[in-house]
């Protein structure tokens, strides 16, 4: 704790009994448990908002190189063979026959000759 050992609390306890008194002493009690935990709370809020702004600073430096890349590759229209707008795309495949159409209504395909919808 702060160095004290059994005998130096128990003799603080005896010298607040004496001035404080048996009836207050309970009451001061409580009030200082609640101040301690309270203290307790504040501390541990300050050290997470010290980690939260560490932790953030940590990240500036790549989220700096980050923008600053993006905007390099917006502002060169630099186009590589793939690129190109009349490079070749794949075909979309032709749905099967007699499974659902992708359409709103889940209408049937045919297999060619009208019958089934």
């Amino acid at each position: 704790m702060f160095g004290l050992g059994m005998p130096e609390i128990l003799l603080i306890l005896a010298i607040a009994l004496m001035v404080i008194g048996p009836k207050k002493l309970p009451e001061l009690a409580k009030t200082l448990g609640r101040a301690m935990g309270e203290f307790k709370k504040a501390a541990q809020d300050f050290k997470r908002s010290i980690d939260l702004e560490e932790t953030a600073r940590k990240f500036e430096e790549p989220a700096k190189s980050i923008r600053e890349t993006i905007k390099e590759v917006t502002t060169s229209p630099e186009e590589t063979p793939a690129t190109h707008s009349d490079a070749a795309t794949p075909a979309d495949p032709a749905p099967l026959p007699g499974k659902v159409d992708d359409t709103p209504t889940g209408e049937r395909i045919s297999k060619g000759d009208g019958a089934e919808k």
